[in-house]
């Protein structure tokens, strides 16, 4: 493991029923190649070395004779390997038989799982061949030469790396309660499943809900391998299953039905799973009476690490198929909180500030489905313009067309002149294009949008969106403050999607043209003069960096804190030769610049929804002393 990424696999081999020499040697295979992808922990199906579907012949000495043969042959095939394998086999112990999960690694058995909940069902009859691990007292027995104790005992194994896995078997997944409940509960991050699951219509898609419930309820990494090609057909047949799930989301799944063995690998993120379990305290007030037996693995050596896993570079973008349903709920949550906040104060107009810019767009048209369903005039909603030195011809145009096709009231008011005037009392040079050449424009700004407010008996509708709060990319107590900020909790490039969709809906198809010129326009502030053409000069994205890195960077640093190395490798993996190293290594050390040193202006935010898994209010899900260091993530970086 490394950078919390652990690799895994789920094997179905080719097998025939009850040829154990056969079925090891196509596991032998499978095991080669899985070692040579670099993998740590392999899975293979129930009773994988004589074939689930040998009824009455388990209850023959030779087969359980061969199988313990075929379990020496594998320890010896493994003895120069160092990854893990969980295979199955069946198991005698005294009197009882057992369907039993064999851990090896480099010729050592490990420990043996029993299998807890037997099916006794329609065509599964487990409970004529095998005992319940219920039905076991612990007992040492000898197996493939190597001595072990097999009990109910539930046991989590535990990686010189620190990773800790458990063990189910098959139906104990589809119990009420699941072993993998209290091993998870006991500090397994990862639980692989030995099945036999037989196809039929439906159960398949309730198959896959159940085992991404179960990784997504235990916050644990979940790898099912289940029988295939190769079981008998005389009754049922399996289409071999072979799933990967990280905390309920599906990384890697097989083909099912293949005639041919399939290995799908997988590199669960440890380090991910152990972050939400530390954040949910429902995890942690479970798991105080949970307890395991820890069987430590064996230490291996360093391999060369390779990110294989597909890392999502737009995390706060949602997919295609659920574009439009995300994109309603969040415009759902900021009318919701936009409206309570309106009755609460009984208030009927809003004052918002509009520049022909991404923000102030979304803001604009989360006011207008406001007053809407609120059933209030949108005359309420004041809009004003406000041309300073460096508003351009196609950002004011779009503003006004704007406000006229949503009918709303529009005001224009120039800052220019006030602006002047302040920069002879403070004794500014005008040609001096500083910070305070540029905030003095922001906060004259706010001032004329508090003061309509007051005039109007009205609310100021904030437009600072979650990037530009990251980034302290506003001017403090200029457009970093408002009365209620709408946009608090969605990022950057989530706004282009959900102005995006607003233009594509029917009633408001007359703004659509204006609204998608909108989204085209380059971002900036427009607080500096443009150019000789009239075109936009200071584009944000020339200066402090692209939003979907730096929506990347938050993204990640802020879910699951992860450090600067690990964000800059899957940096590079998920945007791939579209920014170089270096780039993502300068814009991911402003970022982490920026942020800490930009944290005086999130502690005393204005009030604003949370939309999705990360926010930065000072009132819930971010805390952060003010004048904390960045020492420790700016030195990393460096060393990148």
């Amino acid at each position: 493991m490394k950078y919390g990424f652990f690799k895994v696999a789920a094997a179905v081999p080719a097998m025939k029923v009850a040829d154990v020499e056969y079925n090891i040697h196509e596991m032998e295979k499978l095991i080669a190649l899985a070692a040579g992808e670099g993998v740590e922990l392999l899975c293979f199906p129930e009773l994988s070395l004589t074939g689930y579907t040998c009824q009455d012949l388990f209850k023959e000495q030779l087969l359980l004779a061969k199988s313990e043969e075929g379990l020496l042959m594998l320890l010896d095939f493994t003895r120069q390997l160092d990854i893990i394998c969980v295979v199955g086999l069946p198991v005698q112990v005294g009197g009882l038989l057992l369907n039993c999960a064999a851990v090896i690694q480099s010729g050592s058995l490990l420990g043996v799982v029993p299998k807890t909940y037997l099916p006794n069902y329609n065509e599964f009859y487990e409970k004529r061949w095998f005992a319940s691990s219920q039905d076991l007292n612990p007992t040492d027995i000898y197996l493939a030469g190597t001595p072990v104790t097999v009990s109910a005992e539930p046991k989590v194994f535990q990686t010189y790396q620190g990773v800790k896995f458990g063990v189910e078997i098959c139906e104990d997944v589809w119990a009420p309660i699941p072993p993998s409940n209290n091993l998870t509960m006991a500090g397994a991050d990862i639980i692989v499943n030995l099945s036999a699951s037989n196809e039929l219509i439906g159960k398949h898609a309730y198959l896959r809900s159940l085992v991404a419930q179960q990784s997504a309820r235990t916050i644990s990494g979940y790898v099912y391998a289940s029988s295939g090609f190769g079981e008998s057909t005389q009754d049922v047949v399996y289409g071999g299953n072979a799933m990967i799930f990280e905390n309920g989301q599906l990384l890697a799944e097989g083909e099912r039905f293949s005639f041919q063995p399939q290995l799908k690998t997988a590199q669960i993120d440890v380090e991910r799973l152990r972050t939400d379990r530390h954040i949910n305290s429902t995890f942690i007030n479970a798991q105080r009476h949970a307890h395991a037996t820890i069987i430590r693995t064996k230490d291996i050596s360093e391999v060369p690490f390779n990110l294989t896993r597909e890392i999502n570079a737009h995390p706060f973008i949602p997919s295609d198929d659920e574009m439009d349903a995300t994109c309603e709920d969040i415009l759902n949550i900021q009318t919701a909180g936009l409206a309570k906040r309106l009755v609460h104060t009984n208030c009927q107009n809003v004052v918002i500030g509009i520049s022909g810019g991404l923000d102030s767009t979304l803001a604009l048209l989360v006011c207008v489905r406001t007053f809407d369903k609120l059933g209030l005039d949108r005359k309420g909603i004041v809009g004003v313009t406000m041309p300073g030195f460096g508003t351009s011809d196609r950002t004011h145009d779009n503003a006004t067309t704007l406000m006229q096709l949503l009918g709303i009231s529009q005001m224009e008011i120039s800052i220019a002149k006030a602006v002047q005037q302040h920069f002879e009392d403070i004794g500014h040079d005008a040609a001096k294009h500083d910070a305070t050449y540029e905030n003095s424009q922001a906060r004259e700004r706010t001032q004329i949008l508090m003061d309509l407010a007051n005039k109007l008996n009205a609310l100021v509708v904030g437009t600072g969106d979650l990037s530009e709060l990251a980034l302290g990319w506003a001017t403090y107590n200029g457009d970093h403050m408002s009365m209620y900020g709408v946009n608090a909790g969605i990022p950057k490039t989530l706004i282009q999607c959900l102005v995006r969709y607003v233009a594509q809906q029917p009633s408001f198809v007359a703004t659509h043209d204006t609204l998608i010129d909108i989204i085209d326009t380059p971002i900036s502030p427009e607080l500096t003069p443009a150019d000789d053409q009239g075109n936009i000069k200071q584009k944000t994205e020339d200066l402090v960096g692209p939003y979907e890195l730096h929506d990347f960077f938050l993204y990640y640093m802020l879910r699951f804190g992860f450090r600067p190395a690990k964000i800059y490798i899957m940096a590079q993996q998920a945007f791939g030769s579209y920014y170089d190293a270096e780039t993502i290594k300068k814009w991911l050390t402003t970022f982490c610049r920026r942020f800490f040193s930009q944290q005086f202006k999130r502690s005393c935010l204005p009030d604003g929804p949370k939309v999705g898994s990360v926010s930065l209010s000072p009132r819930g899900d971010w805390r952060m002393p003010s004048d904390a260091s960045s020492a420790l993530w700016i030195k990393e970086c460096e060393e990148l």
